[in-house]
C-alpha cells in the first residue's frame, strides 16, 4: 500500500516515515506541493497526507483542490497547524477527508489514517486467501494449513500484491508498486525477495506451482 506525504518538516516527515514502514506502508515524501502533484500523475497511491503550509502550493488551497479538480479520488489527510473552523470547512470544502492539527499524537494519527484507508476500500481488509494460503491484512498475518509463516515487510508486500490481483507482473511493475520513488531497487534485488518468498511457501509446505514465474517479462 503506497502513501505519498507532501511535509516541509524533516523531523515530521523522519517520524511519519518510520511509523508508517513499521505498518508495512510504502512511503514517498515531497517537500512542496508542485512536486507533490507531480508524484499524483505519476504514481498509484492509497493516501495523500499534506501540510497545511507548504512550499509553491500550499496543501488546502493549492493541492487538495488542484487533485480534485484533476479528477483523482485517493483518499487526503490533511494535517494543519491551524485550529480553526474556517479553515477546517475549508479543507473539507476543497476534497480532504479528514484532518489533524500540529502537534498531533502519533497513535491517533495512525488509527485515524488505517479508518480512512477501511473507509475508502473495504477490499484493503478482507482476508487473501489462494487455497491453503491465507493473508490477513489487518495484522499482517501470513499463514499456511494454519502454520504462521515468517516473512520480512518486503516479501509480505510481494505476496499482498500478487494475492490481491490475481494477474502476472514483471518485476519493474513490482518496483513501481512496492518501492518508494527514492529508494527503486535493481531487479535482480527483487528476484532475491522472490526467492526467498517462495523458498518459505515450500517449507510451509506450498505447492511449488503456487508461485510461478513468467519469463521474458521485464
Amino acid at each position: 500500500m503506497k502513501i505519498l506525504l507532501v511535509e516541509d518538516d524533516d523531523r515530521i516527515t523522519a517520524a511519519l516515515i518510520e511509523a508508517l514502514t513499521d505498518y508495512h506502508y510504502v512511503v514517498d515524501v515531497a517537500s512542496d506541493g508542485e512536486q507533490g502533484f507531480a508524484f499524483v500523475q505519476i504514481f498509484p497511491y492509497e493516501l495523500l497526507i499534506l501540510d497545511v503550509m507548504l512550499p509553491k502550493l500550499d496543501g488546502i488551497g493549492g493541492l487538495s483542490r488542484k487533485i480534485r479538480q484533476y479528477g483523482y479520488k485517493v483518499p487526503v489527510f490533511i494535517l494543519t497547524e491551524k485550529d480553526t473552523y474556517h479553515d477546517k470547512v475549508t479543507g473539507l470544502d476543497v476534497g480532504a477527508d479528514d484532518y489533524m492539527v500540529k502537534p498531533f499524537d502519533l497513535d491517533e494519527l495512525l488509527a485515524r489514517i488505517r479508518a480512512l484507508l477501511r473507509r475508502g476500500s473495504a477490499d484493503l481488509t478482507m482476508l487473501l486467501e489462494c487455497g491453503d494460503l491465507q493473508l490477513n491484512p489487518n495484522n499482517y498475518e501470513v499463514t499456511y494449513t494454519g502454520k504462521m509463516l515468517h516473512l520480512t515487510p518486503k516479501e509480505y508486500r510481494i505476496l499482498e500484491l500478487l494475492l490481491r490481483h490475481h494477474r502476472t507482473f514483471s518485476k519493474s511493475e513490482i518496483i513501481y508498486h512496492l518501492w518508494s520513488f527514492t529508494e527503486p531497487p535493481n531487479e535482480e534485488t527483487v528476484k532475491v525477495h522472490i526467492r526467498s518468498l517462495r523458498q518459505k511457501l515450500k517449507n510451509a509446505g506450498a505447492r511449488q506451482d503456487l508461485m510461478q514465474t513468467a519469463y521474458g517479462l521485464t
